[in-house]
């Protein structure tokens, strides 16, 4: 008697939930029983169940992303398999799209596929026809199902009923319902006002992390500890706008009366959401600090460590930086010469020396634009600005307003432009120094290089006093400083400190006039400064030049 052909045949099994599947003898098994009996009906033609199991307990039909399956296509690819036997088609899947892909593979390597319960035969086109309709119903029913539950929770989300997940710090979860834990209650309405007083979650964030105050710690049914971790600004800003502690249940962005009470008093709540309306306000129109942060994402130092916006406030007064990445993920071996520098400087050299590359009509426009715009304006024609110990490189896209020629005529003798395809190299000789305190950017002979800031009211009203005291002096209208002090209602003091303006260099006067000093170059830096009739001292204490 001839010996039947041997055709492996490998069963596959699903449950969609793991409810069950601890008992001895569970749905699963109850499926491969099946397939096995059937299996065994067939070896009068070679049929042979193979040793590997494919289960996928607690998996969704309505994808292909299950354990098992995926070794069972694993295993036809490699010609390890003839036949695919299920209890039912809708144990292998639900979806048309996904019955496709799986005939396609069982066809590639010559396989069939078989339901013990629905005898069907994929190698004919009737059977192919037959399956893809039972797959369309079930398919149907599993969307219809799917729209129940939505329906119905949606229902109970309307009640204000409590859905399940993790609940938020400040409740607990019992029977079913969010009830409100205390201490934690108190924590979320420290975070509130803390948010208040500082304005700004990147601050709240560090003022939580300096202080120890964590997240919400719970244990999972399986007795697993999940949370108590420092909060992420994404996670305060999720918090802060949890509308769960006024006592809500939301459910797709509408608010409804919950049955939980509410932790948050509508006070404190409508003073965070008033700071946080006015932040995303001042984000969206640049008007936050005197500038946005031009050059974030754009600015690196001389080892391609990115520069990230940074700030510190002092006594009122906000100071922006750009700080090193490897810095900020304290690495510090891996910074570049420069691991931070103050922002205003970076930004007004990068503007002055872009501006040069800029047609007459661009550069008009440039100046009538918002700062938001700028900001925009300048990400777009900037490449990359590498900032080294001596030297900034600054690579600038060919973009319409972009004239590499005019460049040429009047770009500094410090700087170097390179054409490099579709882009202009910019490399300005430039280094941080430190005056006064303030950081600033100078050129290789000491000068700054940046354009400075616009005319001083209140230095060119001091100029203007000092020079008219030292009339009325010098013509004997007025008899002595102190005379002068009583009729200026100041003190003696304060007037001699004032004359020596009038004795400043005609070069310094006229930089003064027309608002091109140095920013640092104040009324209360001159009157410090002691300056003496010398003007070649008055110069070289101030850092400037005759040519400047």
């Amino acid at each position: 008697m001839k010996k039947p052909f041997l055709i492996r045949c490998a069963i596959y099994t699903r449950k969609s939930s793991e409810e069950g599947l601890e008992q001895s003898f569970n749905s699963l098994d109850a499926q491969r029983e099946a397939c096995t009996a059937y299996i065994a009906s067939q070896a009068h033609e070679g049929w042979r169940p193979i040793d590997a199991a494919y289960d996928d307990g607690g998996f969704s039909g309505g994808s292909m992303e299950r354990p098992g399956l995926q070794r069972l296509l694993d295993d036809l690819g490699r010609g390890r398999i003839d036949v695919v036997v299920v209890y039912k088609v809708d144990r292998l899947t639900r979806s048309l799209a996904d019955f496709a892909r799986i005939v396609e593979i069982l066809d590639a390597r010559g396989a069939s596929f078989v339901s013990v319960t629905q005898h069907f035969n994929t190698t004919s086109s009737m059977g192919r026809l037959t399956l893809n309709v039972l797959l369309s119903f079930a398919q149907f029913e599993r969307e219809v199902t799917g729209e129940r539950i939505r329906d119905k929770f949606a229902a109970s989300r309307r009640k204000g009923l409590w859905m399940g997940g993790n609940p938020p710090l400040g409740y607990d979860v019992a029977d079913r319902k969010l009830v409100v834990n205390e201490e934690e209650a108190e924590r979320v309405r420290a975070i509130f006002e803390r948010y208040a007083e500082l304005g700004s979650v990147k601050l709240l964030a560090a003022d939580l992390q300096e202080r120890g105050v964590t997240s919400k710690r719970w244990t999972t049914q399986g007795g697993a500890t999940r949370g108590g971790v420092i909060f992420s600004r994404g996670a305060l800003y999720k918090l802060l706008n949890n509308r769960v502690y006024r006592g809500e249940a939301m459910h797709k962005g509408t608010a409804h009366p919950g049955e939980h009470a509410a932790i948050v008093p509508e006070a404190m709540w409508e003073r965070a959401q008033a700071v946080m309306e006015t932040n995303r306000v001042e984000r969206a129109t640049g008007e936050r600090a005197t500038a946005p942060s031009p050059l974030a994402g754009l600015l690196f130092d001389d080892r391609g460590n990115s520069m990230s916006p940074s700030h510190a406030s002092k006594k009122g007064r906000r100071y922006r930086y750009y700080v090193s990445q490897a810095v900020l993920n304290h690495r510090p071996e891996a910074a570049g010469s420069l691991t931070r520098v103050p922002a205003q400087a970076v930004e007004e050299l990068v503007l002055d020396r872009v501006s040069v590359l800029l047609t007459a009509a661009e550069q008009r426009r440039w100046a009538a634009a918002a700062p938001v715009e700028r900001a925009d304006r300048l990400a777009a024609l900037l490449q990359r600005v590498e900032l080294g110990a001596d030297r900034v490189r600054i690579t600038v896209r060919r973009l319409d307003g972009v004239e590499a020629r005019a460049a040429a005529r009047i770009t500094s003798p410090h700087d170097r432009l390179v054409e490099s395809g579709d882009t202009l190299v910019l490399e300005v000789a430039a280094r941080l120094k430190t005056w006064g305190g303030e950081r600033v950017i100078v050129g290789p002979d000491g000068r700054e290089l940046l354009e400075q800031a616009q005319v001083d009211d209140t230095l060119m009203k001091a100029l203007a006093r000092a020079h008219r005291w030292c009339r009325q002096l010098a013509s004997g209208e007025v008899a002595s400083v102190a005379a002068l002090a009583e009729t200026a209602g100041c003190t003696p003091a304060y007037v001699t400190q004032l004359l020596s303006l009038a004795f400043l260099a005609p070069d310094i006067v006229e930089l003064i006039l027309r608002g091109a000093q140095p920013k640092r170059l104040t009324l209360a830096a001159l009157l410090a400064a002691k300056l003496p009739l010398s003007w070649r001292e008055q110069r070289r204490i101030l850092g400037l030049s005759a040519a400047q």
